[in-house]
């Protein structure tokens, strides 16, 4: 199949082409480089860099013959949407109903789209939360991620454009920006191998799905063979706090870094944690690789990076 994957200079993302890359398809990834980077490109996609709210992006649909649209380009930054939600929303909103645009005049019949479990569902009434739970996002981030779950439903309706919405927790593992407020396994490894000290916000004691990168790869696999619209929460049902977090880390990069802590960031959501029932039942996928086991491949490649730029 012709693949469009937007984002795929990013984290997760350029995984994702990998392995599409590896089973056989034909990967065209569109980014703008604004968070991801050329060296996690594989030589073997074909590259555009491009906003996705461009007008440019149609040329790309019209010359590449795209089956399926993989889309992961976003603004991430929970933060940052808080501080300028019309940035946030010109992005995660209006760029991607530019890319569902163009797939309806080009005939794609399937879009797999990375929305969030750790963002959409608010402040839980139960742990975890399952594809049932309310949605009430507290971040303009959340928000734009559910409306274009929306918009995904309307083009589904109107326009029998399939759709694979993959709810992910929090995705850590090798590539990931360690810059910026997003990341904070990416953030912890980066400054303890550079002897900075890393702060820890609050108590230590919120919450995460810390979720490995590995084994989301392996739903947008399960995703692309799956044939009817779907909504499925990405997670290992587990919570973790920040302050295990952190020592674990420690340990992994025999730091002796210590520990210190923040003020709390005010508004951050204190649990979040994911079912990964229905993914597991309708398509066979289930977390496969433990937090330990996450986090020391993790630091391992932030090492490697390190020793290579050395």
């Amino acid at each position: 199949m012709n693949i469009l994957i937007t984002g795929g200079a990013g984290f997760i993302a350029s995984h994702v082409a990998d392995a599409y890359i590896a089973d056989g398809h034909n990967v065209i990834i569109v980014d703008d480089l604004s968070g991801g980077y050329m060296e996690n490109v594989n030589p073997k996609a074909r590259f555009y860099q491009l906003d996705i709210r461009s007008d440019k992006l149609e040329d790309i649909f019209q010359k590449g013959k795209i089956d399926v649209v993989n889309h992961l380009a976003a603004q991430m930054d929970v933060r940052k949407s808080v501080a300028d939600p019309k940035f946030d929303a010109s992005v995660n909103v209006i760029g991607g109903l530019n890319l569902f645009e163009c797939a309806r005049k080009n005939g794609v019949k399937k879009i797999i789209f990375s929305s969030t479990g750790g963002a959409i569902y608010g402040e839980q009434d139960y742990f975890p939360a399952d594809e049932e739970h309310p949605v009430r996002p507290l971040s303009p981030y959340g928000i734009t991620k559910l409306c274009t779950e929306k918009y995904l439903f309307y083009y589904k309706a109107v326009y029998n454009i399939d759709h694979v919405i993959l709810r992910y927790a929090n995705v850590y593992g090798p590539r990931q920006n360690p810059h910026g407020e997003a990341g904070v396994v990416a953030i912890f490894c980066n400054k303890m191998l550079n002897n900075e000290k890393p702060f820890i916000n609050g108590d230590g004691k919120q919450t995460r799905d810390y979720t490995y990168v590995g084994d989301v790869v392996k739903a947008n696999l399960l995703a692309l063979k799956h044939n009817s619209s779907s909504i499925y929460n990405i997670g290992t049902g587990i919570e973790s706090d920040v302050n295990k977090l952190f020592q674990i880390i420690r340990s992994h990069l025999n730091s002796s870094c210590p520990e210190q802590h923040a003020p709390a960031k005010a508004g951050e959501q204190q649990r979040s944690v994911i079912s990964y029932k229905k993914i597991e039942k309708e398509l066979g996928w289930r977390p496969g690789v433990q937090l330990e086991d996450g986090l020391r491949m993790t630091a391992e490649y932030f090492k490697n990076k390190l020793s290579r730029q050395g």
